[in-house]
């Protein structure tokens, strides 16, 4: 018995398989260039095709299923300093990678505090809070060339 099955996955439901192939393997793709995902592991594409036979046996209906398996992404960590004042709980991103160690971001080429609060910031705090004295306040206020002799 010779079978002339005329029946093309790429033109069933007017193109739809191949559409639904094409939008999976855009995400396994997608998946695979993500730097936060294995490069090496296997993903798939899995093509489910059931056929429904109808009730007199003279044609079939196809349900079609299209699905992907990814990988995960990786975790991401981050040490959080944590503290409470009586008052209430404090909670912050380590971002120096010790603490109480400053940094220099390199986003934004400041120095920055332990939790991210850039120096400055803090000085001007400090700043407002006292006083200086006149004397203070011109020296702080002077610019200094190293370059040139005193």
């Amino acid at each position: 018995m010779k079978n002339k099955i005329n029946v093309q996955l790429s033109e069933i439901d007017n193109g739809g398989l191949q559409q639904r192939f094409e939008n999976e393997l855009a995400r396994v793709i997608e998946n695979i260039i993500d730097p936060n995902t294995d490069p090496d592991k296997k993903r798939k594409i899995q093509i489910n095709i059931e056929v429904v036979p109808k009730g007199n046996r003279d044609d079939v209906a196809l349900a079609m299923e299209v699905k992907s398996t990814l990988l995960p992404r990786r975790k991401v960590y981050a040490d959080v300093l944590i503290d409470t004042d009586g008052e209430g709980v404090y909670a912050n991103e380590l971002r120096s990678g010790v603490r109480g160690q400053t940094f220099f971001d390199p986003t934004d080429s400041t120095l920055k505090t332990d939790e991210g609060e850039p120096i400055e910031k803090i000085e001007e705090k400090e700043l407002e809070k006292s006083e200086p004295s006149e004397k203070e306040s011109t020296v702080k206020n002077k610019i200094h060339s190293f370059r040139q002799k005193a």
